[in-house]
């Protein structure tokens, strides 16, 4: 009796799950998903922090497509966001289509993937998904927070194309497509 309490509290704790990547504490309850690099004091209208890795997203050969044969392939979520190495672009998919975040960059840094894609990917804020991705946030009242970087134009050395973040100065989602950061407001 006492490891099926045990068992479903800690199935309860994975489905309301929060995760934290490279802090100790959480900054509120309406994240999902949370990175380090929040300002040095804490104080709302401090833009200063240490950090300067960002979130990079999966290179893929080719944006993914709806195919009416096999939907469950390559079908693209809304949401979905990757780095196009066809067209060197970030790119997210809404509403059936794929939409264009940044200008053409420069995918030669990319590292192509060797080897064949195997498990389900891993699904945070829910015990199951039918959304297909390496990483599924489920959550239907919190967020992911983005690693938060001042001015990451000027501090990340060798971004990587694809890598996303906040910059805490100009207060957008900053890109990396390869050759340029694209911010976006």
């Amino acid at each position: 009796m006492r490891k099926y309490i045990l068992s479903l509290v800690l199935v309860g704790n994975l489905v309301n799950a929060q995760v934290s990547i490279g802090k100790q504490v959480l900054s509120g309850s309406s994240s999902i998903l949370e990175f380090s690099g929040m300002t040095q004091t804490g104080a709302v209208n401090d833009a200063e922090t240490a950090n300067i890795k960002g979130l990079i997203l999966p290179a893929v050969a080719f944006s993914p497509v709806f195919t009416a044969v096999n939907p469950s392939t390559n079908h693209p979520q809304n949401g979905t966001f990757v780095f196009d190495n066809q067209v060197s672009k970030v790119r997210m998919f809404e509403n059936g289509t794929w939409l264009d975040m940044t200008d053409p960059g420069n995918s030669s840094a990319t590292v192509p993937v060797a080897g064949i894609e195997t498990g389900n990917g891993v699904i945070i804020g829910a015990s199951s998904s039918s959304a297909k991705g390496a990483l599924v946030l489920e959550s239907s009242n919190k967020a992911m927070i983005l690693p938060q970087i001042k001015n990451p134009h000027l501090t990340v050395k060798s971004p990587y194309p694809g890598m996303m973040c906040f910059d805490t100065v100009s207060n957008s989602v900053a890109v990396f497509d390869g050759n340029k950061w694209s911010y976006w407001k």
